[in-house]
Order: C-alpha cells, then sequence, then structure tokens
C-alpha cells in the first residue's frame, strides 16, 4: 500500500503524473468513443472547461506553467502494448472483443488534439477543438489534472507530519462510510469518482479500501484499463451523445427525435446491461412520455439530477405503464451521493427495482472539514462539448442549477421538448 502522505511530501510531478494513462478515464468514454468513431466520425465538436463553482478562483490557485506541463503530458500519451492487449482482448458486460479491430486500429495511434488555454477574471477558459473521436476524450483528464493541482495547492502550503494527520483523518473518514454501507443487504455500488478525484494515488486507496470493506456489494469502477485492482470496468453513455445529436438537427421535429436517434444507434451496438437509459439531458418526464416502446425493454434506467426519489417513482409508472415488470428493471442513481442518500434510496427502493449505485466525487474527494477553511471542499467543475459542426449544444437537465447552452437556445429546446416548472437542486459536485 501507497504511503500517500510521504508520496505527497516528496512529489515531483514527472514521478508522479496526473494521468497515467489515455485509458485512465471513465469506461463510458471508451464506450462512447467507439459509437461515435462508427456512427459519426468526421463531426467537428468543441469541447470547455465550465466551472459552476464560480467562487473557487482556479486561475489565482492553479500555476499556469504546472497546468501547461500536466496538459502536454497528457498529449504525450498513446495507448501501450499492454492497454490494447485489455481492450481488444477483455471480456465486458459478458462480451468478447466489444472494441473492433477497426477502432483499436484506429486509437493505437491516436493523440489527443491541441489544446488552448487562456486567463480570465480569476478562471481558465479551457477549450478542445477537432474531430468528436478525438476531443471527446479529453474531457475526463482535463477535469482529473484541474482537480488534482488544486488540491496540491492546498497540500504544498502543508508540512510533513500535517499530511500524515489530514490522509489519516480522511481514511478514517471514508472508513467509517464503508462501516456503514456494509449494513445495507444487497447493495451493489461502484466507483465513479475519476473525473473529479482527490489524486490518481487516492482514488486507487479508496477503491482498495471498497474492495476490502464491501467485498461483492461493491461491483466495480468507472475508471478503465483494469487501472483499479484488475475490478469490473462499468459505464455506459453519457449526456454529451443527445447534446451532440441535438445540436446537429435543422428542425424541431427533428430535434424532439435527436435523443431517440442517440439510442437507436446505441440500440444496435449494445445489448443486456449496456441498455441503460439516460432520459435527463432535456427532462425526464417529457423523454419518457414519447419514448418508443422499444425503450421500455431496456435493462434500466441511470438517474443523474433532480429529486432521485421523484425520477425512481417516474421510472417505475412508465414501466408500468408499458407493460414491463419494474422488479426486473436497474435504476442507476449518480447524482451527488454520499452515504446518507445511497441508504435512503436503497431502502425506499429496494425489492420495487434493482438498485445500483455510482458514487463519485464524495468517495473520492471528501475531505470536507480536515483543514483550514474546508480549503479542499470539493467542486463543481465539468468539461462539456458546447458546439458541434458550429451549432451550440444545450443542456437541460431535471436540474436547472445544471442546465448549459445560449439563452435563446436552453428557452427553444425547453418549447420543444415541453420542459415547464422545474424544481431547483443544489449542484452538490
Amino acid at each position: 500500500m501507497v504511503d500517500i502522505a510521504t508520496r505527497v511530501w516528496n512529489h515531483k510531478w514527472k514521478i508522479d503524473p496526473i494521468v497515467r494513462s489515455l485509458i485512465d478515464t471513465d469506461f463510458y468514454k471508451l464506450l462512447m468513443c467507439q459509437s461515435v468513431f462508427r456512427n459519426k466520425p468526421n463531426i467537428q465538436v468543441t469541447f470547455s472547461l465550465i466551472n459552476r463553482s464560480s467562487n473557487i478562483r482556479l486561475a489565482d490557485l492553479v500555476d499556469e506553467g504546472e497546468l501547461r506541463e500536466q496538459l502536454d503530458h497528457v498529449r504525450s500519451l498513446s495507448l501501450t502494448r499492454g492497454e490494447s492487449t485489455w481492450m481488444r482482448g477483455n471480456t465486458f458486460y459478458g462480451k468478447r472483443q466489444m472494441f473492433t479491430p477497426e477502432f483499436m486500429d484506429w486509437f493505437e495511434t491516436m493523440r489527443l488534439p491541441p489544446y488552448h488555454l487562456e486567463k480570465r477574471d480569476g478562471q481558465y477558459e479551457l477549450t478542445f477543438e477537432g474531430s468528436w473521436p478525438e476531443v471527446m476524450l479529453w474531457e475526463i483528464p482535463a477535469l482529473s489534472v484541474l482537480m488534482e493541482l488544486r488540491g496540491r495547492t492546498v497540500l504544498g502550503k502543508m508540512r510533513r507530519f500535517e499530511l500524515q494527520i489530514l490522509y489519516a483523518r480522511g481514511m478514517a473518514k471514508l472508513w467509517e462510510k464503508i462501516e456503514h454501507l456494509r449494513t445495507i443487504e444487497n447493495l451493489r455500488l461502484a466507483d465513479f469518482g475519476t473525473r473529479r478525484r482527490h489524486s490518481f494515488l487516492w482514488q486507487d486507496w479508496a477503491v482498495q479500501a471498497m474492495t476490502e470493506g464491501l467485498g461483492d456489494k461493491f461491483v466495480g469502477t468507472s475508471r478503465g484499463g483494469g487501472l483499479c485492482r484488475d475490478l469490473a470496468a462499468i459505464g455506459t453513455n453519457a449526456h454529451e451523445l443527445p447534446m451532440v445529436y441535438s445540436a446537429l438537427t435543422q428542425s424541431d421535429e427533428a430535434l424532439r427525435q435527436a435523443p431517440y436517434d442517440v439510442l437507436s444507434d446505441w440500440h444496435e451496438e449494445h445489448d443486456g446491461n449496456l441498455r441503460v437509459i439516460l432520459p435527463d439531458t432535456y427532462g425526464t418526464e417529457e423523454f419518457l412520455r414519447n419514448a418508443p416502446d422499444w425503450l421500455a425493454k431496456w435493462t434500466g434506467i441511470r438517474i443523474d439530477s433532480g429529486d432521485p426519489i421523484i425520477g425512481a417513482e417516474n421510472a417505475i409508472k412508465w414501466w408500468n405503464s408499458r407493460g414491463e415488470d419494474p422488479t426486473q428493471k436497474l435504476v442507476i442513481f449518480s447524482d451527488g451521493l454520499d452515504v446518507e442518500k445511497i441508504a435512503e434510496l436503497h431502502r425506499l427502493f429496494a425489492g420495487r427495482v434493482r438498485v445500483s449505485f455510482g458514487w463519485g466525487t464524495l468517495l473520492t474527494n471528501d475531505f470536507r472539514g480536515l483543514v483550514p477553511r474546508d480549503a479542499l471542499q470539493p467542486f463543481s467543475l465539468v468539461c462539456k462539448a458546447v458546439s458541434a459542426d458550429g451549432r451550440p449544444t444545450v443542456k437541460l437537465s431535471d436540474n436547472p442549477n445544471k442546465s448549459m447552452g445560449p439563452l435563446d437556445e436552453i428557452e427553444r429546446y425547453k418549447r420543444v421538448f415541453n420542459v415547464g416548472q422545474q424544481s431547483v437542486q443544489r449542484v452538490i459536485v
């Protein structure tokens, strides 16, 4: 087991780069990348960093030279022989050769495209432009780099014994959570915390702790590449797909159909537990109301915004209305989870559906209350597709605090998708 405090104290970034592999990313990015490579490889997209926690002035905290060094290091990475073997030869979700030879031939020679970095009003403007399959792979590394550099700024002001105590307290805090979780019968929980982790080393420690403390209740990690102790790689798809598909449409009618076109393409490629609907990009209720019958036969739904209790109840009503048995359906909760919310949702829905949890930032980056001025408080940082072939993207979500896009386009999307009054939820992370 790595002595994290000593490693931080002796830290040199060339020994401990923040991102060490192109597949140190959310597994669903790899699955989506193959889908995009097959269906829309020539679409030109722009991704941009968005700091929802504007009180965290990243450009004042993170040295620009260090940031550029880390981003340049990510651009130097390519798939190793072992990583290629893992992707080509492994079995994912019961399927061998999930990644096609054509996709792997491309991925093995791919390098991430250039980035554009500027400072403005205490924040970094970080953007990536190019073909969709290449640019999309910047999202998770960019977030991981900035989250860890912000942490290193705080840690760099601490002395050796302070670091030892900090990590001892962080470990005890996480272990208390694990002790609570292991009392929950039939729990199924996965690590979804790569994008906003405290550090590479801390995520690795957290995954080891979850593996030992929860046993079979800990079902895998979203971090790809077998980088987390040979656990199953977990992931399906994300809001990025409907956002880009929708931006490419030329009419309101085509826009209304775009979220289902995404899943139609996905349906042709994947089956089983990879057929999980993410319905909230433009409002869950309207999505379900207009969904084709074949979607009701999919394995389950992921709830990633809004009130999770309302979201799960709506899913159950929808399955019942389509003649499906909700007890056979999977509901994955993945928005701002911590132990208390996990326990509550499991109590409310276990037995009514197959319940699973994707536990993110508050698994891999919870140092709240452990340093002065709460300087390691996790914050909400995202990197999203903001345009496709020159047209702006929009995300409405079930929580208006997570919406993004130009105001006139947001209003148009609300009209097209019949989005009415929404309940505002505090964005935790």
